[in-house]
């Protein structure tokens, strides 16, 4: 019997073995579906690929996974993981062996792929609100914190809902990540390609002492919480995203080590639609008016950070709003902050700048510098009195305005601080409308505008900028030894602009030009043009330089005179009387030009003009045509024509005939006239006037 059966047992082994043989191949095993086992809360261990597909609603998984394999959750529901999972990848496909970089600087140059894949449509959530729940495996010996081998593909939703520190390794795919508000756990987020969005409801870390985040693909950031940015030694971390915050109570906190810089280069704005999936905001007006019960109110904390908003691609300011809806803080940590504007096009800063604690921004005042970078197109206004107590550098090609020349939007900075200064190389426009502004200690090769209708007020003896000051309107004063020595050119280019020298005067040592009111006295070392008017005393030194313009100089105080005086203009527009200085005071004019005594005759193009100082009303400088040139001009014509339009005499002569004219031509064709010395002056070759004796 035995040998029977085992005879049938033979050939039955043999029959499946032909039947095997006769049949196709078998098809490759597909990844094995564990539904089953995560419905029945049982653990699971992994062998290689798994799926489990989550059915509409809340799935509770309270079991663990372990093993070696990968896992992707699909399907339409939610699978919530309560307890903590480690499995690993296959030693075959595990890349990461070594960490490069030096501690405490961590780096992956090539991460593992997916261990955890969330499809779209499927969510899944780590954790219940309480401290475990998470799928990690912490192999790496990195310090002071622990980088996650498990790396995740979300294509879906990832839900955190843990209250302990965390990292989720790297991140990869097109999904959402969310983390409930008021959860108060704390994530790190490594680098990774992902491409979604991320909504931090209480507390992200986007990189730390230990590691620098690199997030190039993120499209937003929806931050309900407070999302920390920080560095390890000499790193720069750009982070491009636009962040977008929806109720009161978010933040941005920028830390750095030294050497190292933060660049921040897409805007945090309020977000009224798209929900969590693709937050937005419907008017970018909303950022600049406050909302009911401050909920578009948002805010940044740079922590001893070297911080740079913009690279010099965009002109969208990173916090666009005014003190009522934004806060920005500059703190000291390890040293003091440093934030740069970065743009190619104008922005405007409607908030003020301090240093209190969060949204009590002006409780102290901003411990840090600030830099218009001077990149094409940066045009940086500041609409709002700042409160920094650091310099503030305009680098060549940049500009900062100072207002905006709008009801609302005057600005200014904060002078008491020590270490308050001004290097300008660039361009600095005041343009407030009805705030005063005083300010000291302004250096640089760069030029100042006084643009706005308020007043600005240059103090003390470090005003030393090198570049044109120009005063468009309103009234740019000179205080407390203030001079403008260094400017290399003063412009009034209105009727509205006023150069208020007060008590010590306004001594030109370059140029001073154009159409406004210089309250105080002048005294030309340089080179003033017609056009002006003086309310004071004007005295030009031997130095000095005085070019007519299409108006006279007008002067109300006292005139003494000396140096050069370029009539250029005169000899392009000739006419029979010519003011060069309109003496509007009592007292005589005192001195003359260089060259140009009382009654001098001197040639300019075709015209002949004698220059007198007690000319219109007794004290004017004022050029009349000759007599003898204007006869000689009209003797030029065809006989007839001289003879009819002859003056008559009125001296001796009448009754002579024209005869005594032709004698006083032959007289005056025997003095010795000098040429004309040319039409351009000894500073850029002006025309200089031809004086004859």
């Amino acid at each position: 019997m035995r040998s029977q059966t085992h005879k049938k047992t033979a050939a039955a082994v043999g029959a499946l073995v032909a039947l095997l043989a006769s049949a196709p191949p078998a098809r490759a095993a597909g990844p094995r579906d564990i539904t089953a086992d995560v419905l029945a809360d049982r653990d699971v261990t992994l062998t290689g690929d798994t799926v489990v597909t989550v059915p509409a609603g809340t799935t509770t998984y309270d079991g663990v996974f372990r093993g070696e394999g990968t896992l992707t959750v699909r399907g339409t529901g939610t699978l919530v993981l309560t307890k903590d999972s480690d499995f690993t990848l296959p030693a075959s496909r595990q890349r990461v062996r070594i960490l490069g970089g030096n501690h405490p600087r961590v780096t992956t140059t090539a991460a593992d792929p997916p261990a955890v894949t969330v499809e779209r449509g499927a969510t899944l959530q780590y954790g219940d609100g309480g401290t475990t729940g998470l799928i990690g495996h912490f192999p790496y010996g990195t310090p002071a914190f622990r980088l996650n081998q498990d790396n995740i593909r979300v294509d879906g939703t990832l839900r955190l809902s843990l209250r302990s520190a965390y990292n989720l390794g790297t991140v990869s795919g097109s999904g959402l990540i969310t983390q409930p508000r008021f959860l108060w756990g704390t994530w790190d987020l490594t680098s990774g390609p992902f491409a979604g969005v991320i909504d931090n409801g209480t507390q992200t870390n986007a990189g730390r002492p230990e590691y620098a985040t690199s997030l190039p693909n993120v499209r937003k950031v929806l931050n309900q919480g407070t999302w920390t940015v920080d560095t390890p030694l000499g790193e720069t971390v750009t982070q491009r995203m636009d962040f977008y915050q929806r109720e009161y109570g978010s933040d941005i906190n920028v830390q750095s080590r030294p050497g190292s810089k933060v660049i921040l280069t897409g805007q945090y704005s309020w977000a009224n639609r798209g929900g969590d999936t693709d937050p937005s905001l419907s008017d970018p007006a909303l950022n600049w008016t406050p909302a009911p019960k401050n909920v578009n109110k948002r805010g940044t904390n740079i922590k001893g950070a070297n911080v740079q908003w913009g690279d010099g691609t965009t002109n969208r300011i990173f916090m666009p709003g005014t003190a009522k809806t934004v806060y920005i803080n500059l703190l000291a940590a390890r040293s003091r902050s440093l934030l740069t504007f970065d743009y190619d096009g104008p922005v405007t800063l409607g908030a003020p700048i301090g240093g209190g604690r969060f949204h009590d921004t002006l409780s102290a005042p901003g411990a840090g510098d600030i830099v218009i970078k001077g990149t094409k197109g940066n045009d940086v206004t500041f609409a709002a009195v700042q409160f920094y107590d650091g310099s503030t550098t305009v680098e060549k090609g940049a500009v900062l305005r100072l207002g905006s020349g709008e009801p609302g939007g005057d600005g200014g900075l904060y002078t008491r601080g020590g270490h308050y200064r001004v290097v300008n190389d660039g361009s600095l426009v005041v343009d407030n409308t009805s705030k005063p502004l005083t300010l000291p200690r302004i250096s640089g090769s760069g030029s100042l505008t006084q643009a706005g209708r308020a007043t600005t007020t240059l103090t003390g003896g470090a005003i030393t900028y090198t570049g044109e000051t120009t005063v468009e309107r309103g009234t740019l004063a000179l205080r407390g030894g203030a001079t403008l020595a260094h400017s290399k050119g003063i412009r009034l280019t209105s009727t509205a602009a006023r150069l208020d020298a007060g008590t010590a005067g306004l001594r030109v040592a370059s140029s001073l030009s154009g159409k406004g009111t210089v309250s105080g006295a002048v005294v030309n070392d340089g080179v003033v043009s017609g056009g002006l008017s003086v309310a004071g005393d004007y005295t030009q030194s031997a130095k000095g330089e005085l070019v007519l313009g299409t108006h006279p100089l007008k002067v109300s105080g006292a005139v003494r005179l000396a140096g050069d005086l370029d009539l250029a203009a005169a000899g392009i527009r000739p006419a029979r009387t010519v003011t060069v200085l309109d003496h509007r005071g009592g007292a005589r004019t005192t001195g003359t030009f260089k060259g140009l005594k009382e009654g001098t005759r001197l040639k300019l193009a075709d015209t002949t003009y004698r220059i007198t100082y007690r000319g219109g009303d007794g004290n004017d400088v004022v050029l009349t045509t000759d007599t003898a040139s204007a006869a000689a001009r009209v003797r030029s014509a065809t006989t007839s024509t001289a003879q009819a339009a002859a003056p008559r005499p009125t001296d001796a002569a009448e009754g002579l005939g024209w005869w005594p004219y032709v004698l006083a031509l032959g007289l005056l064709g025997g003095l010795a006239v000098t040429p004309a010395l040319g039409m351009w002056g000894r500073r850029g070759g002006g025309g200089r006037h031809a004086a004859g004796r």
